[in-house]
């Protein structure tokens, strides 16, 4: 008997979901931290670094605060039709007036801190919390408040939490009001196919959501979680998905003030080896830097294996090789761990789809859809876009009807813009394939689609470790073109010089010759017009975080980059091509060096 059913939706569209039932879920988020306060009091919630040692909050201490600081919210301003903004790095503090906001019923936003450094262009924080619409803020920093002052004119502005305790009684009364249909937050999305939008997140898609990965992920269960974390709660896979985790199972999450780049990586690693995870959350950016400290230090990767469960890299493909070196680490080092992935997005709460059942999908899948989910096949330009409905599917955009009507279908499944397919239409159970963002693919002057995804990753796979990131040209134009980012300290290590900062070091005759090779060591294998690169150039400074190029997760901001490189992009197709761009001549040439 399959796990999968599948139907015909009424447009002719094919749909398939899950056979298991999704069963019942809490109403409420805060009834999980109620719970754990009540079962495991003592129990370490939360943990952060303060100089130097972990500053802890238990599951008993974080409610008496939330109720406190719940009551304050509730005379601050912020109210159901005023969200509460908040910009602050990940933290106790962020945490306590986050599930506060939950806990009153009112709705919080969570606004990347990139939006507010002194490089970030006012006119998008403005833009951004004129959409949101809040008058009442809690800042990580004097600096952003000072921020918000400057694009929020009368806004109120928290920055201490003493500010706010009031009797949780208060509270109370507000938290028998909220239910599943209560707006918990409002989650932006990145912007990498338009202007950002608040994505209405309620209480009903926050708990279905966990309830669909404690079924499909049965290693959560058992011993409380235990994870070191640095994903943004700005987005979704941090703040939700493994906030939410964490939560659920009454774990301990240690909060880590890395980030996965050469630099801020060592302090990742410190946190991992003082703190070996059970669950291990990341990026393909971060888990690349994990496996090279794992080549360099064999120790490190069997203390970091010896207690881990659950291995999750999502927000982006993880290379081949890559991959295949942490399933050889896992047997090796652990005991039954599960190396996994999963997709979906902000308007799905975020997990959707991941390998589970018997059998499992292939590996070059996105897995199949979680229980309760059903996601639907539909033809869309000559592809097939991936659309979902289900309990943890939100309900629209905040205060953008417009984006609303044209966010879902006449079935009432959300559009999600990706392209996707099953890989085999007679078994369903072998999982769906991933084919990029449709807003990112493009066709060629000769009408051949391009897509952007596969490639980047191909291209990715080829030039690691040097190659960090990759930007696709070639909309409208004859060929498809590259800009390369390159890793300061592999191209210093190529170039053989410290130097890893030196502007040049991108364009060293060293380093062009190695991304040289890649590009014909992919051509060779991909030759077809649709997938070969016939010019790149290799940009001389990473992408850059404060003007959007790269997303809270770490991933490149495709379209957002094309915008700001635009002048590189024209350097690639002018008429009389410049000595730093590649073409294919070079490659020829070069086509032996690794």
């Amino acid at each position: 008997m399959s796990n999968f059913s599948v139907r015909t939706a009424s447009d002719g569209s094919r749909v398939i979901a899950a056979v298991q039932q999704l069963g019942a879920y809490p109403h409420t988020v805060c009834e999980d931290l109620i719970r754990w306060a009540a079962q495991t009091p003592d129990a370490t919630f939360l943990a952060e670094r303060r100089a130097g040692s972990w500053r802890r909050l238990s599951y008993g201490e974080a409610l008496a605060r939330v109720r406190s600081i719940g009551a304050g919210l509730l005379e601050s301003g912020a109210s159901p039709d005023s969200p509460l903004g908040i910009i602050a790095d990940n933290g106790i503090d962020h945490a306590l007036v986050a599930f506060a906001a939950m806990y009153v019923g009112i709705p919080l936003s969570p606004i990347s801190t990139g939006y507010a450094t002194p490089e970030a262009s006012p006119a998008r924080l403005r833009e951004l919390l004129g959409t949101l619409g809040a008058d009442v803020f809690f800042a990580g920093s004097e600096a952003i408040a000072a921020r918000i002052a400057t694009v929020r004119d009368g806004a109120r502005i928290i920055t201490d939490l003493a500010e706010l305790v009031r009797d949780g009684a208060v509270a109370d009364d507000a938290f028998s009001r909220v239910g599943p249909d209560t707006v918990a937050k409002i989650m932006f999305t990145s912007g990498s196919t338009g202007t950002p939008k608040g994505v209405i997140t309620t209480n009903r898609m926050l708990c279905a959501n966990q309830t669909m990965i404690a079924i499909v992920w049965p290693e959560l269960a058992g011993s409380p979680p235990v994870a070191v974390d640095w994903l943004p709660w700005s987005h979704v896979f941090g703040g939700n998905h493994n906030v939410g985790i964490i939560l659920r199972n009454g774990g301990t999450l240690y909060v880590d003030e890395g980030r996965p780049m050469a630099g801020p990586f060592e302090a990742t690693l410190r946190n991992l080896r003082e703190i070996p995870p059970t669950v291990f959350f990341g990026v393909p950016r971060g888990v690349v830097l994990l496996v090279e400290a794992f080549r360099a230090d064999p120790a490190f990767a069997r203390a970091f294996f010896a207690k881990l469960r659950l291995f999750c890299s999502a927000g982006a493909s993880l290379p081949d090789p890559i991959r295949h070196e942490i399933i050889a680490l896992a047997k090796t080092y652990g005991t039954d761990v599960r190396i996994t992935s999963s997709w979906g997005t902000t308007e799905t709460a975020p997990f959707a789809t991941t390998a589970w059942g018997s059998p499992e999908p292939d590996v070059d899948t996105i897995g199949t859809p979680a229980p309760g989910l059903e996601v639907k096949f539909a033809p869309s330009d000559g592809r097939t876009e991936i659309r979902v409905r289900g309990p943890n599917v939100t309900p629209g955009y905040w205060r953008n009807t417009e984006a609303t009507r044209g966010a879902f279908d006449a079935d009432g499944f959300y559009k999600t813009g990706d392209a996707a397919q099953l890989k085999d239409e007679a078994d369903p159970a072998r999982g769906i394939v991933f084919a990029g963002r449709l807003a990112e693919n493009f066709k060629l002057t000769s009408g051949t689609w391009v897509n952007v995804g596969a490639l980047r990753l191909a291209l990715l796979e080829q030039g690691a470790p040097l190659v960090e990131d990759v930007v696709i040209t070639g909309h409208d134009r004859d060929e498809i073109g590259a800009l390369i980012f390159v890793s300061r300290a592999h191209a210093a290590k190529l170039a053989g010089t410290a130097e890893a900062e030196h502007a040049g070091i991108a364009r060293h005759p060293t380093v062009r010759d190695f991304v040289a090779a890649t590009l014909a060591r992919h051509n060779a294998a991909a030759p077809a017009s649709s997938t070969r690169v016939m010019r790149a150039l290799i940009l001389p400074e990473p992408p850059r975080r404060e003007a959007g190029e790269i997303t809270d997760k770490g991933t490149i901001n495709q379209r957002r980059a094309l915008d700001l490189r635009a002048a590189s992009v024209e350097a690639l197709y002018a008429g009389e091509l410049g000595p730093e761009v590649l073409t294919p001549a070079l490659t020829a040439v070069k086509a032996g060096t690794r």
